[in-house]
């Protein structure tokens, strides 16, 4: 700040995560857009909590706070599904756990009232994964009840839900103008609160949101009854429905009731940045590395140093996925010119030493809109795209991504451009023109040894679950990816990933699972159990019992000991 004569920031951002240049880092990512707009934006990585001194070392800013977990879920990143405390943080220097309190948000929020108390108005905006899949009423494993909007829990004036550059921006412009933060209400991508006073009822205020689409209110969904199960369900279903940008309306919940009744707003869901957008984005001057405050390294930062960010957004609809209800289900490619661009410039880094770690998205080779909606930004909201059969409208086409890792790889400078953000195999097959030229250039330049893939179980009740393909297309992929790696003369292999105790997983599927293993002769690498999430449709599965879907109810395994078993009688297979 000194360097800069700046004597106060505009912003100051307060992250889970240890600060690291990088736009695979979203305090980075977000810091550097708004810096490139015109703010002051100040980072507080990881404060020390249980001292409110920490959050005043960059002095009071002049806009707010803006207030984030980190790149995970605080809950998720300390503990297992088995709910075992973990012994080591890929966000924090040295991989040390415990640099972040549990349910981060609200400690840090807490922390920021107390520090600056006599500050009045001061704005606090929270925003990334952890409020954005806890924006409403919502399970929690941990404590295994629902709880209520982490807003209302949190006393935060604004909640940014998915991606958040556009709808900060747009709050921060309008506080740059002069307006109180208690005025701005209507911005896309955010929640606000609303409550009633002597002259409107909370009801009435929150109508006020035209076509506004009221949940079950939360003193509805927090019980465990049948009745309270199914409106639990019913609550998730209306924010799925409501998710596409071009279609959705926004969404109130009253979560206390007699006279306070307070209601929580989500405002229509924001645009997806546009390719040029996109471009611009992360083009950014990032320097790719951790602060050099930090004496250790930052785990996260070592498989991403070099690697390009090449699409937004996932059209898979894994029900267990929290990417399509943060980052949406339309995606968005950068342009292959601002791609080699960028490419370049890593070639010139002073650590570089040829290799790109990945050229990818959430699905690496979801690489462009697959239908005239997407490209307007938007999605259908009452079907998948691929589940359980590819739309009609789809579009699957490797063509533009096959030119641009091409044009990657022919850079001077570059000896390999590995592909490691996962690929979808039934799309693949789905492309009848580009499919089998797309499979064969990835064995023979993007895979090093070993190509990550996700069949997830190959019980059809179980996939079905997770709105997954059947079995039949991951056993096709596996023999064209063997045999044509045997024509290529390359020792090259699949490391499937499998999850045990899905929501429809039972004794009989885990054994099912074994047994094709076992055939197969593969040994799975990673068989994960099931996390119930926040935000995600398996996860109200496994609440409710019912599949929201249809209201149909189906198999859970919740204890412990039974999704121990399933995943011995997976991995046993191997003794």
């Amino acid at each position: 700040m000194e360097e800069r004569l700046w004597d106060e920031c505009d912003f100051i951002f307060v992250s889970g995560d240890a600060y690291v240049d990088h736009p695979s880092f979203a305090a980075a990512l977000l810091g550097r857009y708004l810096e490139n707009n015109g703010f002051r934006v100040g980072i507080i990585p990881q404060p020390d909590w249980k001292d409110i001194s920490s959050y005043t070392v960059l002095g009071k800013p002049r806009l707010g706070f803006l207030v984030s977990a980190g790149s995970m879920d605080s809950m998720v990143a300390h503990y297992t599904a088995a709910k075992r405390k973990r012994s080591d943080d890929a966000y924090s220097p040295g991989g040390k756990s415990g640099m972040r309190p549990d349910r981060a948000i609200l400690v840090y929020v807490e922390g920021i009232r107390r520090a600056f108390k006599s500050a009045a108005k001061l704005p606090v905006i929270i925003g990334g994964i952890e409020a954005s899949l806890r924006r409403f009423a919502h399970y929690d494993y941990w404590s295994d009840t629902v709880r209520r909007s982490i807003l209302l829990d949190s006393k935060a004036d604004i909640l940014v839900y998915g991606m958040g550059e556009k709808p900060l921006l747009e709050i921060a412009s309008r506080l740059k103008a002069g307006e109180d933060i208690g005025s701005i209400r209507e911005v896309r991508g955010t929640c606000i609160r609303v409550a009633g006073n002597k002259a409107i009822s909370g009801r009435a205020a929150a109508e006020q949101w035209k076509d506004a689409i009221f949940l079950p209110p939360y003193e509805n969904v927090k019980g465990k009854d049948e009745v309270s199960l199914r409106a639990y369900a019913e609550h998730f279903m209306i924010q799925k429905l409501n998710a596409d940008p071009l279609t959705a309306k926004p969404l109130a919940e009253e979560n206390d009731s007699g006279c306070s009744q307070r209601y929580v707003i989500q405002n229509l869901p924001a645009l997806p940045l546009s390719s040029y957008e996109l471009d611009r984005l992360y083009e950014l001057p990032f320097t790719r590395e951790a602060h050099p405050m930090y004496t250790q390294g930052i785990n996260a930062l070592k498989e991403v140093s070099f690697s390009l960010v090449s699409s937004r957004g996932c059209f898979g609809g894994c029900s267990f996925c929290a990417i399509t209800g943060h980052q949406g289900r339309a995606v968005t490619g950068r342009s292959k010119e601002s791609l080699l661009r960028e490419a370049r410039s890593l070639v010139k880094h002073e650590d570089f030493k040829g290799y790109i770690h990945d050229a990818g998205g959430p699905t690496a080779n979801f690489f462009r809109p697959v239908c005239e909606k997407q490209k307007r930004g938007g999605f259908c909201p009452e079907r998948e795209c691929l589940y359980p059969k590819p739309c009609p409208k789809l579009k699957a086409d490797h063509s533009e991504y096959l030119k641009t890792l091409k044009s990657l790889r022919e850079i001077p400078g570059i000896k390999k451009v590995f592909v490691r953000s996962g690929i979808r195999f039934d799309f693949i097959q789905y492309d009848k023109k580009n499919g089998n030229e797309f499979l064969e250039t990835l064995c023979a330049h993007h895979v090093s040894g070993q190509l990550k893939v996700a069949p997830e179980h190959i019980s059809d009740n179980v996939l079905d679950a997770m709105g997954k393909t059947g079995c039949a297309c991951y056993e096709q992929f596996r023999k064209d990816f063997t045999a044509l790696n045997k024509r290529l003369g390359l020792r090259q292999y699949l490391l499937p990933y499998f999850i045990c105790a899905h929501p429809g997983a039972g004794m009989k599927e885990a054994q099912e699972l074994s047994r094709y293993l076992k055939k197969t002769g593969f040994t799975p690498e990673q068989t994960q159990e099931f996390y119930p999430t926040p935000g995600t449709l398996s996860t109200v599965m496994y609440y409710t019992g019912l599949d929201p879907r249809t209201m149909e109810p189906l198999y859970v395994a919740k204890g412990s000991k039974e999704r121990r078993r399933q995943k011995d009688i997976i991995t046993n297979h191997v003794k």
